[in-house]
């Protein structure tokens, strides 16, 4: 996990970063150069002058020693279920606090684990290795990584980082093989199969039970928003793209409500708070949901947007909501449709696209299949598995 450094103090620090509940190494960051405990919480200071407050139970609760976390599966052991009974005796060795609680209970907290995780005076601080999602400017253009690149560790951190951060990134130069789509996506984690399968084809075919399989224009839209879950990521690798039109079309979803809640709040109220139905029929399958078009998260952020409207089932509301609904959905449409809000390329053959299907809108151009062939093969990831995957390659 490790490398050994003739350091002593460094070899010390380094097992106690793998030892402290959770398996990951961290970068160099400062060391500790006070620590006092004054009532209900230990003060620390870094050697760059920031300090940190603890309060007494969180560190109790956070002991990494192999009596209150599992020393394999890292898992906590111990039960925060009684309070602090006596003062502690708090101190260095060799830059790790080390904390003697009244019990005989010895406890040592690594000083970058402590400085990545020190408590904000309100609300949460965030200092994981995840990057911060950034809406689309007006020029943006999705990060390019090549196929080749991706294969390599710096290579697929950049595209994981490009992806969870813009919502969307492009793989290029990759082979023109059957299943590559699959392959790639093995690197993340399984495949979420849904009543497509777990892997897909899009191209025109007879008798299709979804309008990605027709030639047809398709307005920009989420992926079965019918589904509780709606899958996270979307992959859309190319093989054949000889067909005339078909252009690839996205908009930032949550920038567009964010536009909409600047040009008319009382417009992205409604569709905030109002759940409507979404349904999905064939001769199999028959999947309904009921949830709000704009989801926001406990900050009043935009969180999911379900945009779909060949699947938008019968509207069932209040007589006297109706046309209030009707004229918010419209304002919408209109935001997300305007040039100004879209980015649109042909894909290539050998180049895969990646979205965030609950952020970003997808469409397309009609094409005509006279012309040639468009085969695309696809299929879905959790956002849950590409967080996974990024912090391991941060470690």
């Amino acid at each position: 996990m490790t490398t050994a450094h003739p350091d002593h103090t460094q070899q010390t620090v380094t097992r106690l970063r793998v030892d402290m509940g959770e398996l990951s190494a961290y970068d160099d960051g400062p060391a500790l150069n006070d620590a006092v405990a004054s009532g209900a919480r230990v003060t620390v200071t870094w050697d760059d002058g920031v300090h940190g407050h603890f309060p007494l139970l969180w560190l109790r609760d956070h002991c990494p020693c192999a009596a209150c976390r599992h020393p394999l599966t890292r898992e906590r052991l111990y039960l925060p279920l009684e309070g602090i009974s006596g003062a502690p005796s708090v101190g260095l060795d060799d830059g790790i606090l080390r904390v003697a609680w009244a019990d005989g209970h010895l406890s040592h907290y690594d000083p970058v684990w402590l400085y990545q995780r020190r408590l904000a005076e309100t609300g949460t601080q965030h200092t994981q290795a995840l990057p911060a999602r950034r809406p689309w400017a007006r020029d943006f253009r999705p990060t390019c990584v090549r196929h080749a690149d991706f294969l390599d560790r710096p290579g697929e951190r950049e595209w994981l980082e490009a992806l969870l951060r813009d919502g969307l990134v492009l793989l290029e130069d990759g082979p023109l093989a059957d299943e590559e789509v699959s392959r790639l996506a093995g690197r993340i984690g399984p495949m979420r199969a849904t009543n497509f399968g777990a892997r897909f084809d899009v191209r025109s075919k007879p008798n299709p039970n979804n309008a990605a399989y027709t030639a047809i224009g398709l307005a920009l839209h989420s992926d079965l928003p019918n589904w509780r879950q709606p899958p996270d990521i979307q992959l859309l690798y190319c093989l054949q793209n000889e067909a005339e039109g078909g252009e690839s079309i996205f908009a930032d979803g949550f920038a567009v409500a964010e536009a909409l809640r600047d040009a008319d709040p009382e417009a992205f109220r409604v569709l905030a708070e109002t759940p409507i139905d979404f349904r999905f029929q064939d001769e199999e399958h028959d999947i309904a949901v009921r949830a709000a078009v704009i989801q926001l998260d406990a900050d009043g952020n935009p969180l999911e947007v379900r945009f779909n409207n060949w699947i938008r089932d019968t509207l069932r509301l209040p007589l006297d909501k109706v046309e209030a609904w009707y004229a918010a959905y419209q304002r919408f449409w209109q935001l997300l449709h305007d040039p100004q809000h879209q980015i649109e390329f042909a894909l290539e053959p050998g180049q895969m696209i990646a979205f965030d299907n609950r952020r970003v809108l997808h469409g397309r151009r009609a094409f005509d299949p006279n012309t040639g062939t468009r085969h695309l093969q696809g299929t879905y990831l959790d956002l849950d598995l590409l967080e996974s995957r990024l912090r391991v390659l941060a470690r």
